[in-house]
């Protein structure tokens, strides 16, 4: 056995063997890292100077904007808001509260950027006024667990900004990225929502919800105020008014004025609180890419990418279906890890294959992001599928078993992002 098997055979057993004792992955990342560098006789200092290479980055600055921007407006009773804007166009429908889900978590994912926090927004309020009106708590439930993974695809998805971090050299821009995944997005919603109807009117779930006509017009004010965090995102980087950064520290200023000064459904003093849970997560997030760094750098030199590509060629040289390889593969992955280090590690094994094959990384990225968030449904680590359950005390088989349909339909939308890079790659070509 030569020394670089030998390397690879430690690298993975430390990795795995630590993230079965349940070691938070960070330090699986570490761990398993700073094993082969003993190996190879580094010095440890070379793995605090890969780490801090890692974090030495001006783009780092829109993951801290966005999270603190989601966090304000979710605490400030934004999804509210936004779900009876919703209800104004779908609620008179039979099955339209199961429309309206949809829709408000594709609103809320363009300002959280996250799937986790659109689930345990959206699902606090959504939830419980589908079962008043005659959802069963299951449905309701796997409904809104599969909405929320829109959150991962639309901008401002912070996993969108990992995956360029990740990337490396020639990465596609931020700006970019957040462009390849509105209509990709709003393809997704679209066949959640008719899905969802479809699902509920065979259920016998028909019961609607009409807006009062004097409660209207503060409605369809308090939506416009509402989804302005969208228009301002991707209005500014559309336009090419400021980046993505910028964006992001817009964002942060608007939410804070609208939450604490206009709506003033929480108070000021509140604000600490969002402060400190925003860092908490930045925390966790920076020391993640710090630990992914070091582990890319020994990816590079057991050559790993390198096997990978020349195995993912061997095995066909059609592009798309690569790509319905590798998105398998996600999903399978994501199933026991978290998708924010699966994006660090695996961005950097894939792009020699993406770039063998022709593929444009915002594609990519896109069809990255929506295999991963697939992923946050499915135990035994589904972060959405847990945060939806607790909500509603649902058992995850339970939960499972209703989720099925939605899987599928999820799978529909994966395969329709593969097969129509166009989905992703329109909106970006105006930016080029």
């Amino acid at each position: 056995m030569d020394h670089t098997t030998l390397e690879i055979i430690v690298l993975t057993v430390t990795f795995i063997g630590l993230m079965l004792i349940r070691v938070p992955i960070s330090l699986c990342i570490v761990a398993s890292t700073i094993s082969v560098f003993l190996m190879e006789d580094f010095g440890l200092e070379l793995v605090s100077h890969k780490m801090i290479d890692g974090l030495n980055t001006y783009a780092l600055l829109t993951i801290p904007f966005f999270i603190l921007a989601g966090q304000i407006m979710g605490e400030g009773g934004l999804a509210k808001r936004l779900i009876r804007f919703a209800l104004l166009g779908f609620g008179r429908f039979k099955g339209g509260l199961a429309m309206v889900n949809c829709l408000a978590c594709l609103l809320f994912g363009n300002i959280s950027g996250s799937a986790s926090a659109d689930m345990a927004s959206v699902g606090t309020v959504m939830i419980p006024q589908m079962v008043k009106k005659g959802y069963s708590k299951e449905f309701a439930t796997s409904l809104t667990i599969s909405a929320s993974i829109q959150g991962v695809v639309v901008p401002p998805s912070h996993n969108l900004i990992l995956y360029a971090l990740a990337y490396g050299a020639a990465a596609p821009s931020i700006n970019a990225l957040f462009l390849a995944g509105v209509f990709p997005g709003i393809v997704i919603c679209a066949i959640l929502m008719f899905a969802g109807r479809f699902l509920a009117i065979r259920n016998g779930y028909t019961m609607t919800e009409i807006i009062p006509q004097e409660e209207r017009g503060k409605v369809i004010f308090d939506g416009i105020f509402s989804i302005m965090p969208c228009v301002i995102i991707l209005g500014g980087i559309f336009t090419g008014w400021f980046t993505a950064t910028e964006a992001g520290a817009i964002a942060c200023l608007y939410a804070f004025i609208v939450t604490f000064f206009f709506y003033r459904d929480i108070p000021i003093a509140e604000f600490w609180p969002i402060i400190l849970k925003t860092l908490r997560i930045c925390s966790l997030v920076f020391f993640l890419m710090a630990a992914s760094a070091a582990f890319s750098y020994v990816l590079t030199i057991l050559r790993i990418p390198d096997m990978v590509t020349a195995l993912l060629l061997g095995i066909s040289s059609n592009p798309l279906m690569v790509l319905f390889i590798i998105a398998c593969l996600l999903i399978l992955l994501s199933a026991p890890m978290d998708m924010a280090p699966l994006i660090m590690i695996m961005t950097p094994i894939l792009k020699p294959v993406i770039l063998s094959m022709h593929i444009d990384p915002l594609h990519f990225g896109i069809i990255m992001m929506l295999s991963l968030g697939i992923g946050l449904t499915i135990p035994p680590h589904g972060a959405v599928l847990f945060i939806g359950c607790a909500l509603t005390d649902t058992p995850i088989g339970r939960a499972v078993r209703h989720m099925t349909p939605f899987y599928a339909i999820l799978f529909i939308c994966l395969m329709i992002i593969i097969y129509i890079p166009q989905l992703s790659l329109y909106l970006p070509q105006f930016m080029r």
